[in-house]
């Protein structure tokens, strides 16, 4: 197997279907969330609908740099997440997260394997393979606290 193919492998366990590291991934985490259990503020933690818009929104940047365009991401932008006030647009949220990790792993297996080792966009941000691999351990940082979150909501509601 390819090493753009693992590292496609490994992006869809943490994103979409995977149980192998954390024995579970956003998708099966985020599936039985409501809005308000998503928008629902504990303490000075993020909510789970404000990390669930920064991972997409770094994925997307990504997706826009692997598609050959300019990396337009800057991380002062990263929680800028829209009023959610409807389930609605939460699924609309989830459904862009799905599309956009989706296209990040199609995109990805079709790079050559040479290509982990170019300079991803410029030199300060090392190589593609140093992003990509940045870019699952950042999704597995979130998921732990998305999962971290989830308990303390379900736990207060009950």
């Amino acid at each position: 197997m390819s090493t753009t193919s693992q590292l496609a492998k490994r992006f869809r366990e943490v994103l979409l279907d995977g149980k192998w590291i954390a024995n579970t991934n956003f998708k099966e985490q985020l599936s039985d969330i409501t809005w308000e259990q998503a928008t629902t503020k504990i303490d000075s933690l993020n909510t789970i609908a404000m990390l669930t818009f920064h991972i997409d929104y770094y994925i997307a940047g990504l997706v826009n740099v692997f598609e050959g365009g300019d990396l337009e991401i800057r991380d002062k932008y990263s929680f800028d997440l829209p009023v959610i006030d409807s389930q609605e647009q939460w699924a609309a949220i989830l459904g862009k997260l799905w599309k956009d990790s989706e296209r990040f792993a199609t995109l990805l297996e079709q790079m050559p394997d040479s290509k982990m080792n170019e300079v991803f966009v410029d030199e300060k941000y090392g190589t593609y393979l140093r992003n990509i691999n940045g870019m699952i351990e950042h999704c597995y940082y979130h998921l732990g606290q998305i999962t971290l979150i989830k308990k303390m909501i379900l736990f207060k509601l009950k």
